[in-house]
């Protein structure tokens, strides 16, 4: 029986995934998998038996990625499954920073007499501007983005997309009428408004600094619901105080943002929803459910996807360095023992590699530890 371990309340739907040869619960010792949310895990060590670890979420900077991969743990996320409510998000985002309803809505608040006529005569000090017709920069254009970007096409904005990465799928779901920008500087001077889809890497940490603000247009209105890490905070500020940047809306407070003028902090709201709960628990169980009955990867951030149907008796995954000579290695210890392959497949991810062997012949500890001692292999898993 596999043991899965919970690090959060995970959906309902999400765990119904698993059937009676799963043993599930928070105080699992001995995981096979672990399936967490926002859990910070870092500081954890992981015992020999597990091999995965699902993230009911895109984000994974809650996981040590990069140990995971040398200890031949397998890391998922749940790319698009909380894409619509993030979206949805967005289009409020867009709104909250066109016209100050979160300030008119504490005045009122405060009103205590003759509401009405206070209303009348203070409101003016709230209006704002519509977002038909002006144009939104969108940063990223991958599940999230590429709907944000849809979304604000349809409420009459003009809609202005750059994305590096963008995968075919991706560039098939985006209206035909998106304009494509070669470069974000490019964004950051055609765009009123500018949303950020970008996941937070060294390379996108502070995109939003001085030196990009300044070539953004006088009253740019920025939203940012990836992550905080994307927006140098007090650039930002002083670019608010100066009248350069109008507002900002972000999904993710911080000590540096909380309280100022000019600034919508929302308390990670982006995927609290029902819907994107139950998306995420759903998709990550069936990860893990196919990783640990089938060896299939899919959606893993530290190791590629690999896939291959289950047509004979028995198979092993191994998980290895992306390194010359491996899979000659493999077959080739299999060899020696007289065993046949009768399908492969095998993939690679940056450093890191696996593979899925077939064959009709069993598999036993003694082929798994002679593979295992190759040098390069990580991990070995025999799958049935």
């Amino acid at each position: 029986m596999a043991k899965i371990q919970l690090l959060n309340k995970i959906s309902k739907v999400g765990l119904k995934q698993f059937d009676d040869k799963y043993e599930i619960g928070d105080a699992i010792a001995d995981p096979d998998a672990i399936l967490v949310r926002s859990a910070a895990m870092h500081d954890m060590e992981f015992g020999a038996s597990l091999k995965a670890i699902g993230r009911a979420g895109a984000g994974v900077n809650n996981i040590p990625v990069d140990r995971c991969a040398e200890e031949g743990i397998v890391v998922f996320n749940t790319p698009g499954a909380n894409a619509n409510g993030v979206k949805e998000l967005a289009v409020a985002a867009l709104m909250l920073a066109s016209r100050d309803i979160v300030g008119g809505i504490q005045w009122a608040n405060s009103l205590t007499a003759d509401v009405a006529k206070s209303v009348e005569k203070g409101k003016s000090a709230f209006a704002g501007n519509e977002i038909m017709g002006k144009t939104l920069g969108v940063i990223g254009l991958g599940a999230i983005g590429g709907l944000v970007a849809n979304a604000a096409k349809s409420l009459g904005m003009e809609v202005i997309g750059c994305d590096p990465y963008i995968t075919i799928d991706g560039a098939w779901h985006l209206s035909r009428s998106i304009q494509k920008a070669a470069t974000y500087d490019e964004i950051f001077e055609k765009a009123d408004y500018i949303t950020l889809h970008v996941p937070a890497t060294p390379q996108t940490k502070n995109m939003i600094c001085a030196e990009s603000i300044a070539k953004m247009k006088p009253g740019v209105r920025i939203i940012n619901l990836a992550r905080a890490d994307l927006v140098n905070a007090a650039d930002l500020k002083a670019a608010i105080e100066e009248g350069k940047v109008a507002s900002y809306v972000t999904d993710f407070p911080t000590e540096e943002t909380i309280g100022v003028k000019g600034i919508v902090t929302i308390p990670h709201l982006g995927a609290s929803t029902e819907e994107s709960e139950d998306n995420c628990a759903v998709m990550a169980a069936n990860e893990l459910i196919d990783y640990l009955e089938n060896g299939n990867i899919k959606n893993s951030v530290n190791f590629p996807n690999l896939n291959l149907p289950h047509t004979a008796a028995h198979r092993v995954v191994i998980l290895h360095k992306n390194i010359p000579n491996m899979i000659a290695r493999i077959t080739g210890s299999l060899a020696d023992q007289n065993i046949n392959i009768e399908n492969l497949v095998n993939a690679s991810k940056g450093d890191y590699a696996g593979t899925i062997a077939e064959t009709n012949s069993p598999v036993d500890d003694a082929v798994v530890e002679k593979i295992a001692a190759v040098d390069g292999i990580i991990r070995v898993i025999k799958i049935s």
